[in-house]
């Protein structure tokens, strides 16, 4: 027994070292920084989740999810979530075709690169408080089109939900070029021109053979769109303010903190337990779609 054990700790040893090297040195602010700014702050809103204020067991904060304020902020998030990276998604889906195989002048790709670069994440206050110069009661552009006898409101109401997804489209629009952008490229041309050779039209080309490639990038890249407007906040909030706590369940956890007519921590921590869970599922869809998007990429770039 201890001549096995004996022999089989220099067997682990050998594998310790093959496993570690002073290259994962380099890695540990990085994994230090996972561990105290995302995997504690997610493991303490689970615990606390299912505790009262005396920090004893309960299941009623998690029940207080199903009443119908709460269900129509998730339900109302949701929406504009799911509306918002569609309409970033098909937008940002032909200005990606365009300066990757539209035959457009090579700094045209390059400008909309870098633009799309700086607008992916310009966000928050900013965004808003340009939406709201722009197009609001009495913005630029709303005041001269009122001039020009064209009145935007009150038929458009940038404080609303429609005015929430239109903003949340502009920085959902250059996010998804910067991904699709890449799978493009990994379209050979040899694959069309073999289509071609067999008398397959350009129509059929792209039904039967680019979007089939295609499509792992687009589906991944729409569940990554939708998680990046499901916990947007500080742009709703700058636009909403308390008044959006119904609309954007971001808002409403955070009213659960720090205002003093709702303060209820333990819901908060709820709510964001639930947020969490959609966007585990969310992170779950776009890695598996990824995955399998990264196999024709790299055939493409061979």
């Amino acid at each position: 027994m201890e001549v096995g054990a004996a022999a089989t700790t220099p067997g682990i040893r050998r594998r310790l070292r093959g496993w570690w090297t002073w290259n994962w040195l380099g890695l540990m602010p990085f994994i230090i920084f996972i561990i105290a700014f995302q995997l504690f702050p997610a493991l303490s809103i689970v615990i606390k989740s299912f505790q009262d204020t005396h920090g004893s067991f309960t299941l009623d904060n998690v029940a207080a999810l199903n009443t119908p304020i709460i269900l129509g902020a998730y339900v109302s998030s949701i929406k504009i979530s799911f509306l918002s990276a569609l309409g970033g998604a098909l937008i940002g889906f032909f200005l990606a075709w365009a300066i990757t195989m539209g035959h457009l002048p090579s700094w045209v790709r390059s400008s909309i690169l870098s633009f799309s670069g700086v607008a992916s994440n310009f966000g928050g206050v900013p965004l808003a408080f340009a939406f709201i110069a722009t197009v609001g009661h009495v913005g630029i552009l709303t005041v001269a089109l009122k001039s020009a006898g064209i009145a935007l409101y009150p038929d458009f109401n940038l404080y609303s939900v429609n005015g929430l997804i239109l903003i949340y489209i502009y920085f959902q629009i250059p996010l998804m070029v910067l991904i699709m952008a890449p799978a493009f490229d990994g379209l050979r041309n040899e694959w069309q021109e073999a289509s071609e050779n067999l008398g397959a039209s350009r129509w059929q080309y792209w039904w039967h053979i680019a979007l089939p490639i295609l499509l792992p990038s687009i589906v991944g890249t729409f569940a990554l769109l939708f998680g990046n407007a499901f916990g947007a906040q500080a742009t709703a909030f700058a636009l909403l303010g308390g008044g959006g706590n119904n609309l954007v369940i971001t808002l409403l956890v955070g009213s659960q903190f720090s205002s003093d007519t709702f303060n209820n921590p333990g819901i908060g921590n709820a709510l964001a337990f639930g947020m969490i869970v959609v966007m585990v599922v969310t992170i779950f869809i776009y890695s598996i779609f990824r995955r399998r998007s990264a196999r024709w990429l790299k055939v493409g770039g061979e």
